[in-house]
């Protein structure tokens, strides 16, 4: 692992680990100081309390209710993934939005759990088609800062609480409650997919294609841009309609490039690289992961220099940078927000993780916060 790469985080306390949520909320009501929230440990984002003690959900785990024909599932938090991806599997299911895997980014080992995918909202290529981890999400159960055990939501997509805490949970990394259940609308595993290469394109080039792509009506379901130059599109669903779509797709690309075509074993693979951003994996260097418009892309990649990777059609800007830089700084003033993802403990302290919110925004943030974890005790100071 290099220098610049994130080491898998220990604290200097020992951790807390609740058996079910009522130990969880026990231990929650009872603690006398900061609580640094783990769920697999896979995603070690965020500036890191030193003086707080590690709480871990990780026995907080088990799907509790699965009903294939209703395309429902419900499970603990802190249940692997890779779990609730077998149980899918087997009923020819899926999460519609295509979670990352972030260990070989990071370095980290663990296991990825069902809440820190919800905490982090990790949301995959598919995004662009099936929508964010939090549009899948139909409910939750948490504690909050004061020991107290929340619901929202449930098996259907219906709220008339005051706060969609649904929504709210998905991408809070833990600082508005700890999960201890979550629920999932589903969708249906398709029979194939495939995949449209184009070579050669720059970043412009590879962002027209990508929209004319995703501007069609043959239901593109990734678009992305490697720093090899190649450029993909991916195509899912019954074997005759994706070689049909394939075919009709190159045929509207063309002046773009000739289109290769690969198979579905290889489409898999290639787009499990995408989704983890392997080319950035094992290198040094800091990586910062920028949400924008996808024309705007191109331009922020020039200014930001370093290798870049587009997910989302453009609207994801992956960069493996030298490290130790401030990317805001450089970029200045832009549409989107930008993330420090890995880097070095010593460049973690100096720079903050996360974009800095609009004064209104960060207002409203701030309101929640004392809402819900009014003693300041969850992940304090992770998102500042």
């Amino acid at each position: 692992m290099s220098a610049s790469m994130t080491p898998n985080l220990t604290l200097n306390t020992e951790a807390l680990l609740p058996a079910d949520e009522a130990e969880l909320a026990a231990m929650i009501a009872s603690a006398r100081g900061p609580l640094r929230i783990r769920g697999g440990g896979t995603r070690p984002v965020g500036r890191l309390s030193t003086d707080a003690q590690e709480l871990c959900t990780s026995r907080i785990s088990g799907i509790t209710l699965y009903e294939p024909g209703a395309l429902t599932l419900v499970a603990r938090a802190g249940t692997p993934l890779a779990e609730i991806e077998a149980a899918l599997d087997a009923e020819a299911q899926r999460l519609p939005f295509e979670p990352m895997d972030h260990r070989g980014l990071m370095g980290t080992e663990g296991t990825p759990s069902i809440g820190g995918m919800v905490a982090a909202n990790a949301s995959g290529p598919r995004r662009v088609q099936a929508g964010a981890c939090r549009d899948s999400l139909i409910g939750v159960r948490f504690i909050d800062g004061s020991g107290a055990v929340v619901s929202n939501g449930g098996r259907v997509m219906k709220n008339v609480t005051g706060y969609d805490l649904v929504k709210l949970m998905a991408g809070s990394w833990g600082t508005l409650g700890v999960l201890s259940e979550v629920s999932f609308k589903l969708l249906p595993r398709p029979e194939t997919e495939a995949t449209l290469v184009l070579e050669g394109l720059d970043l412009a080039g590879a962002v027209a294609a990508m929209a004319a792509a995703l501007g069609s009506p043959f239901e593109v379901s990734g678009a992305a841009h490697l720093p090899d130059g190649r450029t993909l599109l991916r195509l899912e669903g019954f074997a005759a309609s994706v070689a049909y779509r394939g075919k009709a797709l190159a045929a509207r690309l063309a002046a773009h490039g000739e289109a290769a075509l690969l198979d579905a074993g290889e489409s898999a693979a290639l787009w499990r690289q995408v989704r983890d951003v392997a080319p950035f994996h094992g290198r040094t260097g800091d990586v910062w992961r920028i949400a924008t418009r996808p024309g705007e892309a191109p331009a922020l990649a020039g200014r930001a220099g370093g290798t870049a990777l587009l997910d989302w059609g453009g609207g994801l800007l992956w960069l493996l940078l030298p490290p130790g830089q401030d990317l805001r700084a450089r970029l200045g003033n832009f549409t989107g927000h930008a993330t420090l993802i890995r880097a070095s403990a010593e460049t973690r302290a100096s720079l903050p993780a996360f974009h800095p919110e609009p004064g209104p925004v960060a207002a409203l943030s701030a309101g929640l916060r004392r809402r819900f974890d009014p003693r300041g005790i969850l992940n304090p100071g992770l998102m500042s």
